[in-house]
């Protein structure tokens, strides 16, 4: 079984999170509304106000990040002072987490006062409003996407995020780092942070100690200095759980493959093998081979499934002469 801490979600974020997290990729400049930069932001996805600024508040998404796109701002320019201030004030009320500008367009110094005097954090863009929909929302589902850590080591075998968990002192990092050798890719030592985005579960490091291993006997090494930056990736889906187990004699080790194992992650099944470890195996070998049948797998190739289906065929043959 492999070992994963319970899983979390953050439920939600605050505003100051929102644009610490995000100012550079969605180029986002504060403008107003700083003391309020502790507002929650309850749901991972942006609103244009398009309805609510004509003064129609039925299903209005007011958990949500407003975006004031050209259309909104025409809108609100061609309105009297009055009628404008009561627009927005109206908006205000809903109690929105925070005010997205887009195209750098900038509000009206009363818009901007009303954004200040409630404490509603207030930003441009330079990005259109489609794109910085499409970005935003993307960024928010991972900030708001349920996460747990597993201890194991996940590297990226051409394609293949694979996860190799066991005991500690079985020989996960010293599979990992032959396997590095071979060409593979990095992406968690011993501790992998996954999270569960549309339905995969994705794998990274911590940002502290990325691209860096503990090899016993040797020590902390730096991956991206021995081998190349190439054999560190700073993300992976998880696509293959591989568990070390000691050997036994007697044990029962898996011979035909015809039996398909999984191992739930934050609800999302992923296929799980085990590989018993002795003396004499090449370990990262028998992982990179069976990386390698995940993915004939996930093209519709199953090798077991295909050699008994030879078989019966051969056998029924063989029965009817």
């Amino acid at each position: 079984m492999i070992k994963s801490s319970p899983a979390k979600s953050p439920g939600k974020i605050t505003v100051r999170d929102f644009y610490e997290s995000f100012k550079d990729s969605l180029q986002l400049e504060i403008i107003g509304g700083k003391k309020g930069l502790d507002r929650a932001i309850p749901e991972p996805s942006v609103n244009r106000p398009s309805l609510a600024i004509t003064g129609y508040f039925k299903n209005f998404a007011f958990n949500r990040i407003q975006l004031f796109g050209a259309g909104e701002a025409a809108y609100l320019k061609d309105q009297p002072i009055a009628r404008r201030s009561k627009i927005i004030e109206a908006i205000i009320k809903q109690n929105i987490p925070c005010v997205v500008v887009s195209r750098s367009l900038y509000p009206s110094q009363t818009t901007l006062a009303l954004f200040d005097k409630f404490d509603v954090p207030t930003f441009t863009t330079s990005l259109s409003s489609r794109k910085f929909t499409a970005q935003a929302t993307v960024l928010l589902e991972s900030k708001f996407a349920p996460r747990t850590l597993i201890h194991g080591t996940l590297i990226d075998i051409k394609g293949i995020g694979t996860l190799i968990c066991g005991v500690s002192g079985i020989g996960k990092s010293e599979c990992a780092l032959a396997l590095i050798e071979r060409g593979h890719s990095l992406v968690a030592d011993d501790v992998t942070y996954c999270e569960r985005i549309n339905g995969r579960i994705f794998g990274r490091s911590n940002d502290l100690n990325r691209g860096y291993m503990e090899c016993r006997g040797i020590g902390i090494i730096n991956v991206a200095e021995l081998f190349g930056i190439k054999c560190v990736r700073l993300e992976s889906s998880v696509d293959l759980i591989v568990n070390f187990v000691d050997w036994k004699p007697g044990m029962t080790e898996e011979r035909t493959g015809l039996e398909h194992h999984y191992s739930e992650v934050l609800d999302v099944k992923i296929p799980h093998i085990e590989i018993p470890v002795r003396p004499g195996r090449d370990m990262a070998r028998l992982v990179e081979v069976a990386a390698m049948v995940q993915a004939l797998r996930a093209m519709g190739h199953d090798s077991a499934k295909e050699l008994n289906d030879r078989l019966i065929a051969h056998m029924t043959k063989n029965s009817e002469k």
